[in-house]
């Protein structure tokens, strides 16, 4: 697989059109950062790390809405890929629909959001656009 972070993405993407309410994804350290991320901001209900295998899988429960069964997540958008890599500055920082959405940096300080990002002073690759 050439695109690991775009596989997560795409995997959760389908679950969601699908309705689903857990969805499992091969584990990395990555994955694990950015699904963190994505339970602290609200976007998912909770996730699961489980060391089965060599890699693991970590299990993620999806957030609806209980009323109208509309899902947290409307859009997860992968920015840069293997082929062309996007990085940006903590000036020039990416606003994900004015501010609403959250974009996952990775840094030097490691997986964080858009904000964190601009708050520490550092700049770093642009994984994703989550909102």
């Amino acid at each position: 697989m050439t695109d690991p972070i775009a596989d997560y993405l795409t995997r959760l993407r389908n679950a969601i059109m699908a309705k689903h309410r857990v969805v499992e994804v091969p584990a990395s350290n990555l994955k694990k950062d950015i699904t963190k991320i994505l339970f602290e901001k609200g976007y998912i209900l909770n996730y699961k790390f489980e060391e089965d295998g060599p890699q693991g899988t970590i299990k993620i429960a999806l957030k609806y809405n209980p009323q109208t069964k509309v899902n947290a997540i409307k859009n997860l958008t992968r920015v840069s890929t293997p082929g062309l890599r996007k990085y940006t500055g903590y000036r020039d920082m990416p606003r994900v629909i004015n501010g609403l959405g959250i974009a996952i940096i990775s840094t030097s300080k490691g997986v964080m959001t858009d904000k964190e990002a601009a708050e520490l002073k550092i700049g770093g690759e642009v994984l994703c656009y989550v909102y």
